[in-house]
């Protein structure tokens, strides 16, 4: 089925079948009866009886047999039968219709030009300026348009025309859409791609459908990072509990995690801190979902028997499963009854579902975002020195990605064997003695590796200043280990170092309990944000510049229904790390509302000291 019938059958069955006629001649009640008859056919899908009918209504009533014509090939139309419908709309005489029938017989003819493969007709039929279309009929027009652009060459105006599209799809519709517009975008090539990117302003609407085309096409490309203009939890007056705008809550939520081996400290962690917030005091009164826990196995196959189980079981939103392959299995089903926050992204090519939402701690994110740092404090040239671990890979490919797409340029590199302890080769390799005031040194490592590093730059004479990731900083504050790591900034997530307000302390927390400190201080973070994402995930959707002020960082969502994190920059003075002058902590941000109800059944409450 076309696109334009998978939005419009049932709206313009029940619209268009059942519309008044205007006519001289009042309609008998035999008229009216049998018209209502045939309507009620098309909307039970029995489409060629509806057209029988139409027809048969048209031979028995001359004065509106134009208009019942047309509902007649509309019928053979929505059951993809457009040559038996071709007779028939030869037929129709256009003067004769009135309301919206010219526009829907100048729609099917074009459909019909379509199947004909001449695409100019259609083109010139869908493209008339002088027409006012309803609403009801607008996806059909634009996909028609989009076809037909298609069909004559025209990838980047059908693709337009798609993205025009996506606001008023829902559902499969809107699924299938967004995956076309990005298919047309891919055809185009990586180099008109390019081209048509560089020339467009940062917040030209196009520019993440292109970066979706460039990914489908294995380019790495910048990361636009999120426009944060305003934070949700602005109160809104009136309201018996303390409801904030964008405020929606689930009666049920399922939070699918792993309970294998290899996976139980970190599923720990993300559920303490997912239940730490649900639990977190607060002065609202706002309704607050039953919460079920489910293990979702560490594979695909048990992660979707997961999601079955919580959507018979009532669930209205899943938030996980966590793993890639658990999350792919879960995005590639068919159908999601049921919307999910997906804790991590999934690999393949295709777009996350309408309903979807993914969140994840990516290194790619922190690497574009010290790239944005360095040219904001006029570093327009990195060398790159990264250990072999993935993490520190995926950094570094989308930095470079990102300070070449700034104007920068990548004037050395260097890799850090595991277990190697002397860096000297590697120093040397840079060949940054002779370096300019504008350049500066990138780093992804443990804090253990960068404490040898630094000690050993200086002794090479080598002063440039250093930025660094997240993964620097060992979890907890190490004042004498630290002091090694002197000057250097990095970007971590606020609630770490108590520079977000409006959440719980994090020295308070941590003295509690272990899984907020050390190793997954980060992944407890990242189970607070998971719950106080849940009710404003549409409103970050529909609310381009819409954030929330969250554990791991300013949390924005886009078209797609990616959750972008842009973290706070702090650096080691005295071997503690201190939140920056100027960085984006929001301290005046309104936090998240909250409250403390009771759990459902089987939900496990943070586990105590």
């Amino acid at each position: 089925m076309r696109l334009c019938r998978l939005a419009a059958s049932g709206l313009l069955i029940s619209v268009a079948l059942s519309a008044c006629v205007s006519s001289m001649v009042p309609r008998s009640p035999a008229e009216i009866a049998a018209a209502q008859s045939a309507s009620n056919l098309a909307n039970q899908g029995q489409y060629d009886r509806a057209a029988q009918a139409y027809l048969a209504l048209a031979a028995q009533t001359p004065g509106r047999a134009d208009h019942y014509n047309l509902l007649a090939a509309e019928a053979y139309g929505q059951e993809n039968a457009l040559d038996r419908a071709m007779p028939i709309v030869a037929g129709i005489h256009r003067d004769n219709l009135t309301d919206d029938d010219p526009l829907r017989l100048d729609l099917l003819r074009a459909d019909i030009a379509l199947q004909q493969h001449n695409a100019p007709l259609a083109l010139q039929l869908t493209t008339s300026s002088n027409v006012t279309v309803p609403d009801s009929l607008q996806p059909r027009l634009l996909d028609l348009r989009a076809q037909a652009m298609a069909d004559t060459g025209d990838l980047w105006g059908a693709a337009r025309t798609r993205v025009q599209m996506d606001g008023i799809l829902q559902g499969p519709a809107r699924q299938k859409n967004r995956d076309e517009a990005i298919s047309l975008l891919a055809r185009l090539g990586v180099a008109p791609l390019k081209q048509r990117a560089a020339a467009m302003q940062s917040g030209d609407p196009m520019l993440p459908w292109i970066n979706e085309a460039f990914g489908r096409l294995g380019i790495t490309v910048a990361q636009a990072q999120p426009n944060l203009e305003q934070a949700v939890g602005t109160l809104v007056p009136g309201s018996n509990a303390s409801v904030r705008e964008g405020y929606k809550m689930p009666a049920r939520i399922a939070l699918l995690l792993p309970n294998s081996d290899g996976l139980v400290a970190a599923s720990s962690a993300i559920r303490e801190g997912f239940f730490a917030a649900y639990f977190q005091a607060s002065d609202t009164h706002a309704p607050r979902a039953a919460i079920r826990v489910y293990d979702s196995g560490g594979n695909a196959a048990s992660a979707i028997k997961a999601y079955d189980q919580a959507v018979s079981d009532g669930a209205q939103l899943v938030v996980g499963p966590l793993t890639r392959p658990e999350v792919m299995g879960v995005l590639g089903q068919s159908s999601l009854p049921v919307p999910v926050l997906a804790l991590n992204h999934s690999e393949n090519k295709s777009l996350p579902a309408g309903t979807t939402s993914e969140f994840a701690l990516m290194p790619e994110d922190e690497g574009a975002q010290v790239a944005d740092h360095m040219i904001d404090r006029g570093i327009h040239s990195a060398y790159v020195v990264i250990t072999n671990d993935d993490f520190a890979k995926r950094s570094a490919t989308a930095f470079k990605t990102e300070m070449q797409a700034k104007g920068g340029q990548i004037a050395g590199e260097a890799q850090i064997a595991s277990g190697n302890v002397n860096y000297g080769d590697a120093i040397n390799a840079l060949n940054a003695g002779n370096a300019g005031a504008d350049a500066g040194i990138f780093i992804s490592m443990r804090a253990e590796q960068a404490r040898l590093l630094l000690p050993q730059l200086r002794v090479a004479r080598i002063s440039l200043p250093v930025f660094a990731t997240s993964h620097i900083y060992g979890g907890t504050e190490n004042a004498a280990a630290d002091r090694d790591l002197e000057g250097v900034e990095f970007c971590d997530a606020p609630w770490l170092f108590d520079a977000q307000a409006g959440l719980p302390s994090y020295q308070d927390i941590a003295s509690q309990l272990p899984a907020a400190r050390g190793a997954t201080a980060l992944l407890f973070a990242f189970g607070m944000d998971a719950w106080n994402l849940v009710p404003y995930l549409d409103w970050l959707r529909s609310h381009p510049g819409s954030y929330l002020p969250g554990a791991t960082g300013q949390l924005a969502a886009d078209t797609f229904g990616h959750v972008n994190r842009v973290l706070t920059w702090l650096k080691f003075q005295d071997g503690v790390a201190h939140p920056m002058t100027g960085s984006l902590q929001m301290d005046n941000a309104p936090a998240p509302s909250s409250s403390a109800p009771t759990p459902a059944s089987g939900a496990p409450a943070p586990a105590g000291n």
